[in-house]
Parts: structure tokens; C-alpha cells; sequence
């Protein structure tokens, strides 16, 4: 069973919400001012059962052109639209308006309904269906029907309900429900005893009770507490359909028209937009780079700058690519469509789709840029997840940070991450339960400015085992997570790309030589350290009585190699030396059960300072443990 959205369009007082009172026996109209004025003012909703099963919501939007902007948020989501021509008027400037909206917005089925067939007579009749037939070419409804019908008398009624039903069957696509739902917001109210309530048509996925929603670009938390379909309760809305919503713990004052529901975390709000641009050719404006225009995309109004990427003016009947600059914040997806309306006077004068939605700052007249926005625009969307993993490779960025970025479902980003791995474009590292995924382009920059950094440390530092991973993550990979990281170095281990010891990276090939240099740097070291004995020595006296340039590094290796130790801040000394303090230590107080600092000193004929140290080191290492002014066994 198809869920079908029908929405109507055109001029003011040509008969659209007598039409779908004809049609449903539902009054759209609810506000007080709109039936006293007898003009729809702000958007209706209803429904209807077709014939065939299918379920039908329909939305009645305003036709004059001071609530335009109403009649904007009600067009998205709409299957189907019934553009209405008063027979007796015929195409006037709010039905040329509404036909360039919805043209400009990717319908792309409808029916062309005149209405008041009851006042006119057939001469006249063929000389507005011609002139209607003119003004649609090159439009969507070029070659749509057009039924003749009069709302008051009921004819042509079941006629236009038997197109209905052939367009629905044959022509409408359904929805997806298996991707992330999105539910913009046209409506907010309260309901005593409930709380707040929002309607809007679910244009992707699928909404049950007691799921937990994200409202964005508010970025509130809530909880679906009911769910009405076509004013009956439901456990469950899917893609296609017309929704209220009871929400809880959110106030009615804290979201409003232009919110979006989705799931949490799921999408990501931005203050700019990589957009395909289209200019009316009927549009009177020549838009210039930095234009302030109005821009309508879901149920969302906000003013906007137009930064032009590949001119400086964009004249009526042209396309560009642009960067929307936004003075609010909002949520979108790849894909979506969008009006933009001049800033004064206001009126409609372009459109077109959003190719990147959360994209970086760009400069005007890169021709690397426009060629990337050309394979965002015409690509699939495994070619567009493979670019954003691309620009995003430098965080390695997770199957859900990416799914925030497209507003795609995880499942799909994980398809599309599959394909590209079979291609060899990407290459992913699972842990937990997310997987992170950098481009193979990325991964080769990585790999060859390591192998590059590496053979220069080499070259430079020839007693060292090898540059410390944390030197490599800070220089190269400085915002990755640690366990990420780790998993990337082993990656390239693997591979045979490096090696790893410890702490240390080096190149596969390579070998510590113990030359001349090093024996004889090693031999003067030790010397320095006997002589001293249990005094001590700092490193920076042991590296002047080196007289070696690699004296620092040599020090280094040995420390590392266990040869020597260092005592905290007292010094350093070999490992033989040390564990004969170590062991004297131990001696001594199993003979007297503790020991003092005085003691410490004396046993080892030293100064106070190293035997204090001494004892502090050996209490960290768990040797000791201090109890006063004496050390036991720990």
C-alpha cells in the first residue's frame, strides 16, 4: 500500500480548498480569519481514502502571494500536485509563480484541475486550455492531464479521483522507509493534558512510538509518546505520510516551523550550503556575488548570502555553482531542493539542489573546487561518501560522523563503504562497534611522508632505535584517537611499511651499528659512572665528559637497553651499580627490619641527596615503603 501526499497550488481564489472539500467532505480552512475572509492563509491538511486502497494526505496551500512563504513549507514531501485553474480566469501570476516553485523543486507528477467548469461556456473553455497548454511547456505538467471540473456541482469529480488513482498507481514512486527518517516541522502547538505536538509530512524512513528523536538545528533531545497518522492513532508512521506527533519533555515555545525530527546524532547543522543554482528565465534579477536572498528549504525560511564560486553574476535562464553563507543555522541533506527569493521586493526567482551539506569555507574561482562539486552533483552516492571520506581522511572519521554528515542511514554508508573497499578507494579499521575509514589516497600521503620523516631521523639520529609513535601520531595524525592510531601503525606494520619496537618506529631495514663512535662514547660513560659510584652522575655532566656529539643519543639507547638507569632527578648509573644499592638495601633491612636515610647513606658512603633519592625511587618501585623517618620492605 502506497502512502501518497496530493498538494494543490495556485492562485488565489481559483477553487483549491472548495476542490478538496469535493473531494474529501473535509473542511482545510481552520482558522477564523480564513473563513471570514474565504481565502486559505496558512497551510490545510486532510486526507482521503482512494478507491484503490491506497492512503492519501493532502496539503491545501495558500494562493495569494503574500503567504508564499506558506505555501513554500507546504510543498515538500508532495507526490502529487493538483495545480488549480479557475476556467473563468485561466493561468494568472500566483499559478506561473506556484508552477516555477514546484518545477524548480523537482515535482514531477501532477494534474491540471480547472475548476468552475459550471460558469463558462465551451468557447471560452478551449481558448483557456490553450493558453493553459502554452504556459506549461518546458514544465513539468507539459503533457499532465487537464479535467475539467466544478467543485459546486460535482462534475468531472470522479473523473479527477479515477486519475488520481491511475497517476498514484503507475506514475508515483514510494518512499523509502529504510533510510534515516526526516520529519520537517510545519506546525507546533500544545494540547492540555499532552504537551507539545508537531505535524509535517514524513519524507523519508520511518517513526515509531517511544522512539527517541533529535530536533534540529535546536539540537533537543525527546521522546515520541504518540503518533497520529490522518488523524487516527498509530503505532508507527512511515515515508509518505502525513504525521502528528505528541512529544514529550520539550516545550512548545522551544522548536518551531523549519525543525526537522531524526534520529539523534544523525544529522549535523551547518551555516553554509554547496548549492547547484538555477535562475528563472522569467526572473526579472541579475543576482550578483554576495546577494542577500530568502532562502526556503524543508519548512525553512532564513536569510542568506550567495557566494557565486564561478562568476561574478548569474542572469535569468543561467545555472552556477554557489555557496549559500546562512544567517541561521539548519539541517539538510544531500539532495534536498531549495527556493531562494529576491531580498526587495520578494518575489521567487530561482532554485535547485544542495550538492554539499556541511561543507568547508570555499574561494571563488578554483577550478579544483568545481570539479569536485561537479562529481558531488552527478555522482551516486557511494561517488559522494567516497569524496566526503576523502576531504574527512585526516580525522579518519567513523560510519556514524559520516552518516551525520550525508543525513544517510548508517547501513547505507556501510554499503557504499563495502564497495569501495572492494574497489580499493578506502581502507577501514573496525573497533567496537564502529569502523573508521580514511582514503587510500590519504593513507599513501601518510605512508609516504612517515617513510620520508623516518629516513631522515635515521640519518640524523643513528644510535636511536627508532622515532617514538607519539612523535609520529603528534606530527601526523594529531587529532586520531590513541586506540585508532595504534591500529593504523599496525596496519602499516603489516604491510611491511615499518617496524615497530616498543614505543619506537623505524624503517624495516633498519639496524643500530655499535661502531667505534658508539664503543668508545659507551666505554667513557661507564667509566665516568664507577668512578662515581654511588654518587652519581647527571646526564648533562655524563654527556661533557663524553666529549661526543652522539653522547645524548648514546645515553638515550643505553638507558633504554637497560644498561643504565636513572635515578629520578640524582642521576644516572649503570644497571650493575644500581642493583647492588638495590641489593644492600634489601640486606639490611631484612637484618634490622628498617632502615633510615642516615643509614641508607652511610651503608653506601655517599651524600644525603643520593640516598634520598635512592629510597624515593625504590618506594615508587615498590621496593620500600616509608612508615615516619624509616623505610621497610614493602
Amino acid at each position: 500500500m502506497k502512502n501518497i501526499i496530493i498538494g494543490t497550488a495556485g492562485h488565489i481564489d481559483h477553487g483549491k480548498t472548495t476542490l478538496i472539500r469535493a473531494l474529501t467532505g473535509r473542511e482545510t480552512d481552520r482558522w477564523e480569519e480564513e473563513k471570514r475572509r474565504g481565502i486559505t492563509i496558512d497551510l490545510g491538511f486532510t486526507y482521503f481514502d482512494l478507491p484503490d486502497g491506497n492512503k492519501a494526505g493532502i496539503i491545501d496551500v495558500p494562493g495569494h502571494e503574500k503567504f508564499i512563504k506558506n505555501m513554500l513549507a507546504g510543498v515538500i514531501g508532495m507526490d502529487l500536485v493538483l495545480l488549480v485553474i479557475s476556467a473563468d480566469e485561466g493561468m494568472m501570476p500566483q499559478t506561473v509563480e506556484h508552477l516555477n516553485i514546484l518545477n524548480l523543486l523537482g515535482v514531477k507528477k501532477g494534474i491540471v484541475v480547472l475548476t468552475k467548469y459550471d460558469l463558462i461556456d465551451p468557447e471560452w473553455l478551449e481558448l483557456v486550455k490553450e493558453d493553459i497548454k502554452e504556459g506549461l511547456k518546458e514544465t513539468f505538467l507539459e503533457d499532465s492531464p487537464i479535467v475539467e471540473v466544478s467543485s459546486k456541482t460535482g462534475y468531472g469529480i470522479d473523473n479527477l479521483v479515477n486519475i488520481i488513482v491511475q497517476q498514484t498507481e503507475t506514475e508515483v514512486e514510494e518512499r523509502n522507509v529504510n533510510t534515516i527518517p526526516r520529519l520537517p516541522i510545519d506546525r507546533v502547538f500544545s494540547i492540555t493534558g499532552f504537551g507539545t505536538v508537531i505535524t509535517g509530512t514524513l519524507i523519508s524512513g520511518s517513526l515509531k512510538k517511544g522512539d527517541e528523536v533529535e530536533i534540529y538545528p535546536v539540537n533537543k533531545i525527546s521522546k515520541i509518546r504518540n503518533i497520529q497518522v490522518h488523524s487516527h492513532d498509530a503505532e508507527k508512521a512511515l515515508a509518505g505520510q502525513r504525521t502528528a506527533i505528541n512529544l514529550s519533555n520539550i516545550k512548545k515555545s522551544e522548536i518551531y516551523r523549519g525543525c526537522v525530527i531524526a534520529p539523534v546524532n544523525s544529522m549535523k547543522n551547518t551555516m553554509m550550503l554547496d548549492v547547484k543554482l538555477n535562475l528563472l528565465k522569467s526572473s526579472r534579477r541579475i543576482v550578483e556575488n554576495r546577494s542577500r536572498l530568502h532562502l526556503y528549504t524543508g519548512t525553512s525560511e532564513i536569510l542568506c548570502r550567495i557566494v557565486l564560486l564561478d562568476r561574478d553574476e548569474l542572469s535569468p535562464g543561467e545555472s552556477c555553482y554557489a555557496q549559500l553563507r546562512l544567517e541561521e543555522e539548519v539541517a539538510v541533506r544531500r539532495g534536498d531542493k531549495f527556493i531562494v527569493r529576491f531580498y526587495s521586493p520578494m518575489e521567487t526567482i530561482g532554485g535547485g539542489e544542495i550538492i554539499e551539506p556541511v561543507p568547508l569555507k570555499k574561494k571563488r574561482f578554483d577550478d579544483k573546487l568545481i570539479e569536485e562539486l561537479k562529481i558531488k552533483e552527478k555522482g551516486s552516492s557511494t561517488d559522494v561518501i567516497e569524496k566526503i571520506i576523502r576531504e574527512n581522511s585526516k580525522n579518519v572519521p567513523t560510519v556514524a560522523e559520516i552518516a551525520k554528515i550525508t543525513a544517510l542511514a548508517e547501513e547505507e554508508i556501510k554499503n557504499s563503504v563495502e564497495i569501495l573497499e572492494e574497489e580499493e578507494k578506502v581502507t577501514s579499521f573496525s573497533l567496537k562497534n564502529d569502523k573508521y575509514i580514511w582514503h587510500k589516497s590519504y593513507e599513501r600521503e601518510m605512508e609516504e611522508g612517515i617513510e620520508k620523516y623516518l629516513y631522515n631521523y635515521h640519518e640524523n639520529n643513528k644510535y636511536a632505535k627508532g622515532a617514538k609513535k607519539s612523535e609520529i601520531k603528534s606530527r601526523y595524525l594529531p587529532k586520531l584517537k590513541q586506540n585508532v592510531f595504534d591500529l593504523v601503525i599496525n596496519s602499516f606494520a603489516e604491510k611491511g611499511l615499518i617496524k615497530q619496537e616498543g614505543e619506537y618506529i623505524s624503517l624495516p631495514y633498519f639496524q643500530i651499528q655499535y661502531d667505534d663512535v658508539y664503543k668508545k662514547c659507551e666505554s667513557t660513560i661507564i667509566k665516568a659512572l664507577e668512578e662515581a659510584k654511588f654518587e652519581f652522575v647527571k646526564q648533562e655532566d655524563l654527556i661533557l665528559k663524553t666529549n661526543n656529539k652522539k653522547a645524548e643519543e648514546i645515553i638515550a639507547l643505553m638507558l633504554d637497553e637497560k644498561k643504565l638507569v636513572k635515578i629520578n632527578e640524582v642521576g644516572i648509573t649503570t644497571d650493575e651499580i644500581y642493583n647492588d644499592a638495590k641489593n644492600l638495601l634489601i640486606e639490611f633491612i631484612k637484618k634490622n627490619s628498617k632502615i633510615t636515610a642516615a643509614e641508607y647513606r652511610d651503608l653506601l658512603n655517599t651524600n644525603r641527596k643520593a640516598a634520598i633519592g635512592l629510597l624515593e625511587h625504590f618506594d615508587m618501585q615498590r621496593v620500600t615503603k616509608r612508615v615516619g623517618n624509616d623505610r621497610i620492605l614493602f
